[in-house]
């Protein structure tokens, strides 16, 4: 799995299915609830720490099939959970729509942003997604729209629910595409400039605690460039934990819980990780 992780950690998965359509992801969701065959659906895989023994049952890989992009009317957008939020932003700039810009640099899917509610810079999916389609457990399809997605910092109705996600619908306004396109520029280069882009990692590894901010919690406890194996606390941007080179998911998992040991004894707060574990 460490090939289908931007963390490039994890060990192998019984079996990774890459349903072409949703007759056949409807199929497999099928086959598994009635055989009683565990799985776990995966885009990009930008936000996931997966287990160094793998995944056991069916990985179903949604990362690049259904990613189609079209204007559902003259100011929503329609995408399907395999498109990137990086082709998502583009498509609005290209059609002169703001409220997305955001979301530009996030790495991951549009069935990844939604699942968790993804922001950035002020921002995040629930200020501009007005509905999304999924397939229930069994194979069988539905919706959500407005308060029933149930959008909160980090989440939706789709956290742990066992539903996957196939397709969101964005509301946006109209602007002038040269603004959206240097706003966009503007906050890639903000993260280029502030985060470890250039080391494997799964995003901000802790979510952001009431009355304080993560990395700076770290910061103060003097873990920036704190390392166990191959793992380390950015010593750019002490709110990512990176792969450093050759690190396993037990080394992540020891400096995760040793910086929330730390940062608990000696500041009072208590981080929880934002990073998504499978194979546990």
């Amino acid at each position: 799995m460490a090939d289908y992780t931007s963390f490039r950690i994890g060990g192998p998965a019984d079996i990774l299915l890459e349903p072409a359509n949703r007759e056949q992801l409807a199929e497999i969701l099928t086959y598994c609830e009635e055989h009683s065959v565990p799985r776990e659906v995966i885009g990009k895989g930008s936000d996931l720490l997966v287990s160094d023994e793998g995944i056991r049952g069916a990985v179903i890989h949604m990362g690049n099939l259904f990613a189609g992009l079209r204007m559902a009317d003259e100011s929503v957008i329609y995408a399907d959970a395999g498109v990137s939020l990086a082709s998502l932003c583009n498509f609005a700039k290209e059609h002169s729509f703001t409220g997305l810009e955001f979301a530009y640099g996030i790495p991951g899917s549009v069935g990844g942003g939604v699942y968790m509610n993804a922001g950035a810079y002020g921002g995040e999916m629930k200020d501009v997604l007005i509905a999304a389609e999924h397939l229930n457990a069994d194979g069988s399809a539905g919706s959500f729209e407005s308060q029933e997605l149930m959008m909160s910092y980090r989440r939706s109705a789709y956290t742990d629910s066992g539903r996957i996600i196939t397709g969101a619908y964005f509301r946006l306004q109209k602007g002038d595409p040269a603004e959206i396109g240097a706003r966009m520029e503007e906050l890639i280069r903000r993260r280029f400039d502030r985060q470890p882009m250039d080391l494997p990692s799964a995003g901000s590894t802790f979510k952001r605690p009431e009355g304080a901010f993560a990395a700076e919690l770290i910061d103060r406890c003097g873990l920036k460039g704190f390392r166990i194996g191959g793992a380390e606390v950015s010593e750019k941007h002490a709110g990512f934990v990176v792969n450093r080179g050759g690190a396993t998911c037990r080394e992540v998992l020891e400096l995760i819980d040793y910086v929330k040991k730390t940062v608990r004894e000696q500041t009072g707060f208590l981080l929880e990780p934002e990073v998504k574990f499978l194979g546990f």
